[in-house]
């Protein structure tokens, strides 16, 4: 099982963050050390004083494919989560910088948090799916992927001539504007829709 996750996926999320606006969907992994599941907590590391939250819509690829095209995308996929791309903000800083690969800021222990998976055959429209993340309570991120610049067909269609995707894979699609730090204590609920998918606390 592989975790592929996509960057620079919302707008207004680039904005936020002065990135350059990509033509291609943003790459990277993470390994399955970084999953959390079942409600588990995650433990803020010692490495890092900046860790950010970025919550993001999850495909769990349901069956081995390569070279898949977007018309046939939608056959790979069953169920859809949500999760949380943690980001060491420090670390990723540092490292962009001096120009190095900055896996040491996304792809740590603990750094994906995942919930619970809900059947598509449940969802109208796979292009009008809104989401969002709140912290004590309060909402922090609001997402909609109609504003999403790769949808999920050309993100699997395009990591698929790189990567054979298999039963089990996660993709997490990429996070809306809003992202910022996580402290010790703090509850995050991530919602699809009214429906509580994500429920963790940061100790």
């Amino acid at each position: 099982m592989k975790i592929i996750c996509i960057g620079r996926n919302y707008a207004a999320h680039i904005e936020e963050l002065k990135n350059e606006k990509p033509g291609n969907p943003v790459v990277f992994l993470k390994p399955d050390t970084a999953l959390l599941k079942n409600g588990a907590p995650f433990y803020y590391p010692d490495f890092s004083k900046n860790i950010h939250h970025e919550a993001e819509l999850v495909l769990k690829i349901s069956k081995e494919g390569k070279y898949i095209q977007k018309k046939f995308a939608h056959r790979y996929f069953e169920e859809i989560g949500l999760g949380i791309d943690f980001t060491a903000r420090d670390l990723q800083e540092q490292c962009k910088s001096k120009g190095l690969p900055w896996e040491i800021a996304k792809a740590f222990n603990g750094s994906a948090p995942i919930g619970d998976f809900v059947s598509v055959d449940t969802i109208a429209d796979l292009n009008d799916i809104s989401f969002h993340l709140t912290i004590n309570g309060e909402v922090r991120q609001e997402g909609n992927t109609s504003m999403m610049l790769f949808d999920f067909g050309t993100i699997i269609e395009y990591i698929s001539q790189f990567f054979t995707l298999k039963k089990g894979d996660l993709i997490y699609t990429g996070t809306p504007a809003g992202v910022g730090p996580v402290k010790i204590g703090d509850r995050l609920e991530g919602y699809l829709g009214e429906q509580k998918l994500l429920d963790f606390e940061v100790k």
